[in-house]
């Protein structure tokens, strides 16, 4: 009788513990950011002005351990008209392999957006407020990367020198399996 209570009382404080982690993780961690929480901060960040023209990033990838797993640097081209803008990307990874991606931004007179690009499942939602830029959606990875499905919370924050750093998350099954932290900044003319 008593083991099973004791075994009782452990399953108990672990689904407790689960709980109370998955409540933190939601509420004080990258996912309980809110587009709210940056309207007040910072210079004000609109994606048809900052994200705009030819733009240089670099960044690193790191794995569900936290280590690095690749880097890369992309030209981007971001033409708009209107509300409607086109963004091309051009990267080139640590490995030598290239990745091209085209996104289709749209953009609300509310801040609203919708992302839409071929290896996005579905179409992309978020939000400009203040300094930050939201955006969530659901991506399938290339065959090469394992073809998987994961679910994408990119954060774009603006700096006052005009430098956009974004940081994203990729998550499977709730579990974060990779992280993405890149630098995004207008090129100089040549």
């Amino acid at each position: 009788m008593m083991i099973v209570e004791m075994l009782g009382f452990t399953l108990f404080g672990m689904l407790l513990l689960s709980t109370l982690m998955a409540i933190f993780s939601r509420k004080f961690s990258f996912l309980g950011q809110r587009p709210d929480d940056y309207e007040a901060t910072g210079p004000a960040f609109d994606l048809r002005t900052h994200l705009s023209g030819p733009i240089q990033c670099e960044g690193m990838i790191y794995g569900p351990t936290g280590k690095v797993t690749s880097r890369f640097v992309a030209d981007m081209d971001v033409k708009w008209n209107g509300n409607v803008g086109v963004m091309r990307e051009d990267f080139l990874y640590d490995s030598g392999e290239r990745q091209q991606r085209q996104w289709t931004l749209t953009v609300g007179n509310d801040g609203a957006i919708r992302a839409e690009a071929p290896d996005v499942i579905g179409v992309g939602i978020g939000m400009q407020k203040g300094s930050a830029v939201q955006l969530k959606y659901r991506i399938k990875l290339p065959e090469s990367s394992g073809g998987h499905e994961l679910d994408t919370v990119d954060w774009m924050y603006l700096v006052e020198n005009g430098t956009i750093m974004n940081r994203s998350q990729f998550r499977k099954y709730g579990i974060k399996v990779a992280e993405l932290v890149a630098t995004m900044r207008k090129k100089e003319a040549a």
